[in-house]
């Protein structure tokens, strides 16, 4: 959703686009729960654990999930957002006393997460999605030496591939191809079945420790590089599920299940806008298409913009409270004209996203080539997904590469060319021995002999 309505805000001014993005992102992320409530159908993949809800529906509790659904999400994003004025500073701080091989470091580690909890059936799959982004971004001059790579002779390349293409043929060509290719048609739904939308504020307050904790859990992920909403809200879901007195209610249009996606959903919002703003670096895929636009916009995030305007933080935690606020009145007042919007095949919507993408690559430099960019990594990204490879991996190696890249030299070339500062610093040496644990726990071997070790010291303790 951010990556398609972000084409719309090229010719705002600052204040006004980052007003709109941030609005954008907080309604997208709620928006998905209509079809799933309605239909048992994810609008979207943070939505795609809520489709449990579409039990309450059918119990004739439409009304009381919309309200369950649209009221969590109000204290999940009310929760982000104080984890975002909260922790965003602190964290920017810590990040000015980073040297070239902590930013290497923390972009290898950011793609490693990346792949390895976006593929989590074959870690390996993440991680080859994320070194061919880091690939397309060494295409064209380096930022050091001016040497053009891998351009093949194609001036076009020489200043490097737009992120902004390859964000939208990232994410909007393959979801085109995928709903033309299914002729997925929506089933229609009667507006008047949803009855009274009105917050069950009762079941709310009953259940405050699980709001509290689904919230821990989306900031927390959220926060994870690349990670998102949609495992945010299957992790909450499993949490709250193993914690109920009564489990067998899952899945059977339990409250708790709606109020624990739905709450962790919109505190992923806040949690990855916490690395966005400190580091530079999107904690969802949502967060590197905003990154992009504000970059478009000349807001580069990181710990110097905050250094430079310190109330940059204040402005988007006051920002994403008026956008939850602005959320939960829509949701609670437009529910039932919304719905009608669901009769419309979705096979019509795409003509007109197509359009979206193809003014939103253009309208970068004006340049032809950002179109014959942004189909080229649309029909990779569909056969990615064919193969079930993620794509965010890829997306968030576009957006570190050059970091990554740039860091790496800038380290060898201070040191003499040697890697020793990476273990002699301590938060260096921290993100080396995190990478290699991430890295070992991939590999079967080491795996089994862990297992075995915690097996014989679980052993030797009981026998003690």
């Amino acid at each position: 959703m951010v990556a398609l309505l972000t084409t719309l805000t090229y010719g705002l001014d600052n204040q006004t686009a980052l007003l709109a993005l941030l609005s954008i992102y907080v309604g997208g992320v709620y928006g998905g729960m209509y079809t799933s409530i309605l239909l048992n159908i994810p609008g979207t993949a943070a939505s795609a654990a809520t489709r449990w809800m579409a039990a309450m529906a059918q119990k004739g509790q439409t009304g009381r999930a919309f309200g369950l659904a649209t009221t969590s999400s109000l204290i999940g994003s009310a929760i982000g957002m104080v984890f975002v004025a909260l922790l965003s500073p602190m964290i920017a701080k810590a990040a000015l006393q980073f040297t070239s091989y902590e930013y290497f470091l923390l972009a290898l580690f950011g793609i490693l997460i990346s792949g390895s909890l976006t593929s989590p059936e074959l870690a390996i799959k993440g991680w080859i999605a994320g070194l061919f982004g880091i690939w397309l971004s060494t295409i064209g001059q380096d930022h050091m030496q001016m040497y053009p790579r891998f351009t093949m002779g194609m001036h076009d390349l020489d200043n490097g591939i737009d992120v902004v293409p390859v964000l939208i043929g990232a994410f909007g060509i393959p979801q085109i191809m995928s709903v033309l290719e299914s002729k997925m048609k929506m089933k229609s739904m009667n507006a008047k079945s949803i009855g009274k939308l009105l917050p069950d504020m009762k079941t709310m307050f009953k259940n405050s420790k699980l709001i509290g904790s689904s919230a821990v859990t989306g900031v927390g992920i959220g926060a994870v590089p690349g990670i998102g909403e949609d495992i945010a809200a299957w992790v909450a879901y499993g949490i709250a599920r193993k914690t109920s007195k009564k489990p067998e209610t899952f899945g059977k249009g339990a409250p708790e299940g709606v109020i624990s996606t739905s709450v962790a959903n919109q505190a992923c919002v806040g949690g990855a806008m916490i690395p966005l703003l400190s580091l530079g670096i999107p904690g969802s895929p949502p967060a590197v298409m905003l990154l992009g636009a504000l970059m478009l916009h000349n807001v580069a995030p990181g710990p110097m913009l905050l250094k430079s305007n310190p109330d940059f933080i204040p402005e988007v935690t006051a920002i994403l409270f008026a956008a939850a606020l602005a959320m939960w009145v829509c949701g609670m007042i437009l529910s039932k004209q919304v719905v009608h919007i669901l009769r419309i095949p979705q096979t019509l919507f795409m003509p007109l996203i197509a359009v979206l993408c193809v003014i939103g690559s253009f309208a970068l430099g004006m340049r032809v080539f950002n179109l014959y960019l942004m189909g080229v990594i649309g029909i990779i990204s569909y056969f990615f997904m064919k193969l079930h490879v993620p794509i965010a991996p890829l997306v968030i190696g576009v957006i570190l590469g050059p970091m990554a890249d740039t860091s790496l030299r800038t380290g060898l070339k201070t040191t003499g060319g040697s890697l020793m500062p990476m273990i002699e610093r301590p938060i260096s040496l921290v993100l080396v021995c995190i990478i290699v644990m991430i890295i070992c726990s991939q590999i079967p071997f080491v795996n089994r002999a862990i297992k075995n070790l915690f097996s014989s010291v679980k052993n030797r303790l009981a026998t003690s």
